[in-house]
């Protein structure tokens, strides 16, 4: 819960939305779905006063149906390796197939500026800076292979950070959903 609530202020912080919609990351969209601890995160983040979308699929990441979507960092971590192996498979994918005669070739030639956009809109140094939240102080993470660009990148964040007072955001919301008894 306490994650849906951290995430749910710095979308709100960054992104300037009202009420950022958060979904719980689980096997099924369906309440009775999920080990113990899932049910009870999803039982505490619809007590939370959050705008709690209720349980999303892995799918839902990519289809942008929350603005949040939480889940333990084991899961996390699992999620975001599995994404980027799956773009790097299919960017290799496409340049093999490319590549496997002169008319494919043309054909790679002629898509060159749907490339390049395609390039442009899945460069993982546009979206560098993962956000360490719940510290009383901004942190934010770098990808070790990071560039110039990227690394710069995380400092925008950083400064934005800075600019919407997320620590204090984050802990005032945390303070009123402490005050507010769960059943």
């Amino acid at each position: 819960m306490q994650f849906g609530v951290m995430g749910a202020m710095l979308v709100a912080a960054l992104e300037h939305k009202e009420r950022p919609s958060v979904g719980l990351l689980n096997i099924g969209v369906e309440d009775i779905k999920g080990n113990d601890t899932v049910k009870r995160a999803a039982e505490l983040l619809r007590a939370s006063g959050l705008n709690f979308h209720g349980n999303v699929e892995g799918d839902d990441i990519y289809k942008g149906t929350t603005d949040v979507v939480v889940c333990d960092g084991f899961v996390g971590n699992v999620v975001l390796k599995a994404s980027e192996g799956v773009a790097l498979m299919i960017v290799s994918f496409l340049r093999q197939e490319f590549t496997r005669n002169p008319w494919r070739m043309l054909i790679a030639w002629l898509a060159t500026p749907v490339r390049r956009s395609l390039r442009a809109r899945m460069d993982p140094g546009k979206y560098n800076g993962a956000s360490l939240l719940g510290l009383k102080g901004i942190v934010i993470k770098s990808h070790g292979a990071a560039n110039v660009f990227a690394f710069g990148q995380a400092l925008e964040r950083a400064v934005d950070e800075v600019r919407n007072d997320v620590p204090q955001l984050i802990a005032r919301r945390m303070a009123q959903t402490a005050a507010v008894p769960v059943q």
